[in-house]
C-alpha cells in the first residue's frame, strides 16, 4: 500500500507580496498626501494567494514558490507559517527582491497596479524536488507568463510529471495575452481544470464566447475548462460534454483583488471533499465572493464550514 500523502494540495508558482490600499481616487500633486481608509499587507500572487486560501479552507498545504532575501521575504513566510502552510520548499533567492506589487484600490473595485517582478522570475523546480513537491494528490500550478525561469519546457516537465505520478492538476495564469498561448497549448494535455478568467481565455484563443474557448482549449487536451466571468458568473466545460454556466453571488464588490486566486482554492478545496460538479463550482465562487468583500486577496475567508454557510445563504443575482 502507498503511504498517504502528507500534504492535499501543493501550490506552485507565482508568489507575491501585495501592498493594498482603499479607496484611491488621485495621487496626489508633488509630496502630497491623501487619506485613505485602509492600507493592507497580503500573500498574493496566483499561486500565494491561492495556497493561503487552501489553508484557511482547512487543506493541508505545501508552498512551494521563491521569495528573496529582503524583509518582504521574512513577512510572506512568517504569514504563511501562520496559517499552517508548509513553507519547506519555498526558495530564497540571494541578490534579488522579493516580487511585490503596490495596488491602488479605486472606489469602484477596479485595482491599477506596480509590480517588481523579482524572485520570482528566478523560482524553478529541479527533478531532486519532485518527491517533495508531488506529495499531494492535487497539484496546482499558478501565475504562468511571469515565472521567466519555469514558464515553457521547464512547466511541461513539471505537469508530464505530475500526471504520471497518478496527480490530479489545476491551473491558473497571470497577464495573458496572445503570446502566452504558445507557452499554455502544449501543457493543456496535462491538465485537469484549467482556470482561467474568460477575458484571459479570449485573449489567448482570439475567440468571443465562453463556449467556444472551452471548446478550443478542450481540443488541445485540457479536462475541463472553468471560466470566472466576473459579475456574470462562472462557466464549467470539460470533455465529457457536461456544460455549465453559473451566475454571480448578489453581493457587494470593495475590492476583486485576488478573486481568481480565491476560485481557485475553493476549486480545489471541493475536489479535495469530492463535490458534485455544479456544488464544486459554486462552493468555488462563494470563496472568491468573499474575498470581493473585503481588501486582498484572503479577505473575507475564515473557514471552510463559513464559506460553505456563505454558499448556502447568498441569493444570486436575478
Amino acid at each position: 500500500m502507498a503511504a498517504a500523502s502528507r500534504h492535499d494540495v501543493s501550490v506552485i508558482g507565482l508568489y507575491i507580496l501585495d501592498i493594498l490600499g482603499r479607496p484611491v481616487t488621485r495621487i496626489p500633486e508633488r509630496g502630497g498626501v491623501d487619506f485613505i481608509e485602509e492600507i493592507r499587507l497580503t500573500v498574493a500572487g496566483t499561486a500565494g494567494g491561492t495556497v493561503i486560501d487552501t489553508a484557511k479552507l482547512g487543506l493541508r498545504s505545501l508552498a512551494v514558490g521563491a521569495v528573496g532575501d529582503d524583509e518582504k521575504a521574512d513577512w510572506v513566510l512568517m504569514t504563511m507559517q501562520k496559517h499552517g502552510i508548509d513553507t519547506s520548499m519555498m526558495q530564497r533567492i540571494t541578490g534579488v527582491p522579493t516580487s511585490a506589487t503596490i495596488l491602488n484600490i479605486r472606489p469602484n473595485g477596479e485595482r491599477p497596479a506596480l509590480h517588481v517582478r523579482g524572485a520570482s522570475d528566478h523560482f524553478d523546480v529541479t527533478r531532486e524536488m519532485y518527491d517533495r513537491v508531488f506529495d499531494a494528490p492535487i497539484i496546482h500550478l499558478g501565475g504562468t507568463g511571469l515565472l521567466k525561469k519555469l514558464d515553457g519546457a521547464a512547466s511541461l516537465r513539471l505537469l508530464k510529471e505530475a500526471k504520471a505520478r497518478g496527480r490530479t492538476v489545476t491551473f491558473d495564469l497571470i497577464a495573458a495575452n496572445a503570446e502566452t498561448a504558445k507557452m499554455v497549448l502544449p501543457l493543456l494535455p496535462y491538465i485537469d481544470y484549467f482556470m482561467p478568467s474568460i477575458e484571459e481565455a479570449k485573449e489567448m484563443s482570439g475567440l468571443a464566447t465562453a463556449e467556444d474557448c472551452a471548446r478550443y482549449y478542450l481540443d488541445h487536451g485540457a479536462k475541463a475548462c472553468v471560466f470566472t466571468l466576473g459579475g456574470d458568473g462562472a462557466f464549467y466545460a470539460d470533455s465529457s460534454g457536461t456544460r455549465l454556466s453559473q451566475k454571480a453571488f448578489d453581493i457587494d464588490v470593495i475590492d476583486t483583488t485576488g478573486c481568481g486566486d480565491a476560485f481557485d482554492a475553493g476549486m480545489i478545496a471541493a475536489l479535495h471533499h469530492g463535490m458534485d460538479t455544479e456544488t464544486a463550482l459554486r462552493f468555488a465562487q462563494a470563496t472568491a465572493g468573499l474575498v470581493a468583500t473585503g481588501l486582498g486577496s484572503d479577505a473575507g475567508i475564515r473557514s471552510f464550514e463559513h464559506t460553505r454557510n456563505a454558499m448556502k445563504s447568498w441569493k444570486v443575482k436575478s
